[in-house]
């Protein structure tokens, strides 16, 4: 059983962004001019009234329409990126922090520009305001390096990029939820079915239902649960898991034993809800991306299976570090060693299934497709050192073996389709040693 988990603090709402630089932006407008003309009046910049004006407003109407522009190819790669990928990829991209600073930078120049031109020849002085001037100047390349920057950022949305970017969010959560078998946290895990099997000999002293419209449950606040169990000395059982869809009416958590009843708000704060799923604490949707771009490649409307080939390298690297990790990870206890909390983990079975199931089924038509699975399946199988868990990926390997046999190819290209393959088609390999049922199915 595993200590508590950290968890940070929502981070700043993304809309707030471009809001902070206008609201700081117009205070200052109001201020410092008036400011520098009260104490700074000698300094002026030795520009003209005209020119200064017509730089201004150069400033004050190029920026405006470099942001119309920049946020318009930005929404049509994000569209694209939908399109050809997942549309449950939009969300990530289109919250890219680095487009709300571009906006609130860009709208901040136009602001300022223009309140600079109001105090251009300010009672008919004849100046320019220098030190306005030159902050116009300073946000106006801040304004240029942001773009280069966004410009930057549109490049990854190239498929090495988005594939990589899953895989890296994959990673982070597995090294997060799960302990390594071979550390001493990881030997100690029990089963979270077994944990429920045991509490549930006790009757439920309470239960929580939800209640609203369809919600994804994004995230358990583990910390908060376990306290709330600590303190009436109660057992948490979680009914629904990170990723599920919560409908009106749906079994949230029971609670066994406890002195007296919890309160129901704190309980609900504990489990964010979301109109999507998120990678927190879900190591399962890194995986649903990368099925969702390999099978969106494999479609007759795309008939890309090097994409697909492409994700099985990351769904592999996700599956080899899951092998060697405690997945019951379901169980918690407080700082005393007392049961606090028990919530639903995936199997091992389950991770297989959702990496390759969809996949084989979508690629059986792609002798590139079925060597690249072929390959992983034998590569984890070497890896992962529990016989169970071994056990299960040679399960597949005798499936991919059936669905090659039953599958379109002739016998020539059913050969080529049971060979080993890590680039899909370039590099046939038949390792030493490996057992004719499994290697060939034959």
């Amino acid at each position: 059983m595993h200590k508590i988990l950290k968890i940070d603090p929502p981070n700043l709402p993304l809309w707030l962004i471009p809001m902070l630089y206008v609201g700081v932006t117009i205070a200052g407008s109001l201020v410092l001019p008036r400011l520098e003309q009260e104490y700074l009046a000698a300094y002026s910049h030795g520009m003209s009234v005209a020119s200064a004006q017509a730089a201004l407003s150069a400033v004050a109407s190029g920026m405006m329409a470099l942001t119309g522009i920049v946020f318009a190819l930005a929404f049509v790669m994000v569209q694209f990126s939908a399109v050809a990928y997942s549309p449950r990829l939009v969300a990530w991209f289109g919250r890219d922090p680095v487009l709300f600073h571009a906006l609130g930078l860009f709208t901040a120049t136009f602001f300022y520009a223009i309140a600079t031109l109001a105090w251009i020849d300010r009672g008919g002085s004849g100046t320019v305001p220098l030190f306005s001037m030159l902050l116009v100047v300073v946000l106006l390349i801040l304004s240029m390096l942001v773009f280069a920057k966004l410009v930057q950022r549109l490049n990854d949305i190239q498929i090495t990029n988005v594939l990589h970017f899953v895989g890296q969010q994959g990673r982070a959560v597995i090294r997060a939820m799960f302990p390594r078998l071979d550390a001493p946290a990881g030997a100690a895990l029990e089963s979270w079915q077994a944990a429920v099997e045991t509490v549930r000999q006790h009757p439920a002293t309470q239960t929580l239902r939800y209640s609203g419209e369809p919600q994804t449950v994004a995230q358990l606040q583990i910390a908060a649960l376990v306290r709330l169990a600590q303190a009436v000395d109660a057992v948490i059982v979680m009914e629904c898991a990170v990723g599920d869809t919560l409908v009106d009416d749906t079994l949230l958590l029971r609670v066994h034993g406890g002195r007296q009843p919890l309160a129901e708000i704190p309980l609900r704060r504990a489990i964010r809800l979301a109109r999507e799923r998120t990678f927190e604490q879900d190591p399962k949707y890194p995986l649903r991306l990368l099925v969702d771009i390999a099978i969106k490649a494999l479609s007759p409307a795309i008939n890309d299976p090097t994409t697909a080939v492409q994700a099985l390298d990351q769904i592999e690297d996700l599956l080899r570090r899951l092998g060697r990790r405690a997945l019951d990870a379901g169980c918690v206890k407080d700082d005393r060693g007392d049961l606090r909390l028990i919530f639903p983990t995936p199997t091992w079975e389950d991770y297989l299934t959702l990496a390759f199931d969809e996949i084989r089924q979508f690629g059986a038509s792609s002798v590139q497709v079925m060597r690249r699975l072929r390959s992983a399946l034998l590569d984890l199988a070497d890896v992962v050192t529990e016989a169970e868990r071994k056990e299960v990926v040679r399960r597949y390997l005798r499936h991919l073996n059936l669905a090659v046999e039953h599958s379109v190819f002739d016998a020539e290209d059913q050969v080529m389709a049971l060979q080993e393959d890590r680039q899909g088609l370039g590099l046939s390999r038949r390792r030493a040693g490996s057992e004719p049922d499994v290697v060939t199915g034959r």
